[in-house]
């Protein structure tokens, strides 16, 4: 897997903290900083997610994936499947993630919850790769709810 990261003020008139992301697959995700009021130079336009935002979201992406897969291939019915992601990070630098919460919506045809905690289990214990390596400094802990559909 690779990924080229550019800083999208070393060019032309533009400044600022933003970046554009290439993937290896082919596509491009934009990230830019918080803007700064003390010292406007050096912080965003608030264009794009922050860095750490797209940490978040893409672990979000990752368990949100395994449990969808693990309920399909349970041969559930599922319809739907969101998860809300609320965190913490530390007040000093390395301003890394502490805590982590993940509360899973599933919707579907006569979904078991116990289907779909196990579904979360295996996502957070197992598969999810993001939210594995999250969980060297972050507590994770999860919840969910399902919606009969």
């Amino acid at each position: 897997m690779e990924c080229t990261v550019s800083w999208t003020g070393a060019t032309g008139a533009r400044s600022g903290m933003g970046f554009v992301a290439e993937t290896g697959s082919g596509h491009v995700l934009m990230m830019d900083g918080a803007p700064d009021a003390a010292k406007p130079e050096n912080g965003g336009q608030n264009l794009a997610p922050r860095p750490m935002e797209t940490v978040l979201a893409g672990t979000g992406g990752c368990t949100a994936y395994d449990v969808v897969l693990i309920l399909k291939r349970g041969r559930h019915d599922v319809r739907g499947c969101s998860v809300k992601l609320t965190s913490e990070r530390a007040d000093t630098d390395p301003k890394v993630f502490t805590k982590i919460h993940m509360h899973f919506t599933v919707s579907g045809k006569g979904i078991p919850a116990s289907a779909i905690e196990r579904a979360v289990a295996m996502s957070h214990d197992k598969y999810c790769s993001a939210s594995i390596m999250l969980a060297k400094t972050a507590q994770i802990s999860t919840s969910f709810e399902v919606i009969e559909a």
